[in-house]
């Protein structure tokens, strides 16, 4: 029997006084309030009485500590997975108003439908869809967990919900530490819930585009 219901999950707040565009650039660990905010994610997967039996996250440092708690709660270690990785992006290490004041940086915003920036939105779709068929499919009964990042949960919600992947980076429902929950049935993937169980008020989330 395959899984019963698959949550993805955001990371916490990273810690980043710069405010730059982190990407997949090493070394950005969650903040302190990320940190509760990714228990915050795990007591609310608890919350919902299911239980929990497969745990993935994408090799990022962030990633793997907001799957921590994940770890503590459900006595699961996490499956690293390439594929949830962080899209890359050609504004990494950079602000993201100050890059978009020079000049040079706007050729890179031509095609906002692939995006010309970075990894295409259809790579992204594709990986993760991947990733989640196959932990869907190797967890016997209970839920499943993947610990990912905006871009990639965004953009399957589109996908699943039939929108196009082309989108405005500062509406995307997609908060930290959020919860989006589907099950796959005959038609495929279908979202079931969506949850910000964590404290989000003054946070840092400039990360990623």
């Amino acid at each position: 029997m395959p899984a019963d219901r698959l949550h993805l999950v955001r990371h916490g707040e990273v810690h980043n006084p710069e405010r730059v565009l982190y990407g997949r650039l090493p070394a950005f660990r969650l903040s302190a309030d990320g940190r509760k905010m990714a228990r915050q994610a795990a007591d609310f997967v608890q919350s919902l009485e299911r239980p929990v039996a497969s745990l993935v996250c994408s090799p990022l440092q962030r990633t793997r500590e907001s799957a921590e708690p994940f770890t503590e709660l459900f006595g699961l270690d996490p499956v690293v997975d390439e594929r949830v990785i962080e899209p890359t992006n050609v504004f990494e290490g950079t602000r993201m108003k100050r890059a978009l004041m020079n000049p040079l940086n706007w050729r890179y915003l031509v095609r906002p439908a692939v995006p010309s920036w970075g990894e295409p939105y259809a790579s992204v779709i594709a990986r993760m869809n991947e990733a989640m068929t196959d932990v869907w499919s190797r967890t016997d009964a209970g839920d499943a967990v993947i610990v990912s990042h905006q871009l990639p949960i965004w953009v399957t919600h589109l996908n699943i919900s039939g929108l196009p992947a082309k989108h405005d980076p500062r509406n995307r429902r997609c908060a930290l530490s959020s919860v989006t929950s589907l099950e796959r049935r005959d038609s495929g993937w279908v979202e079931v819930g969506y949850a910000e169980p964590a404290t989000n008020a003054g946070s840092i989330d400039v990360g990623a585009v």
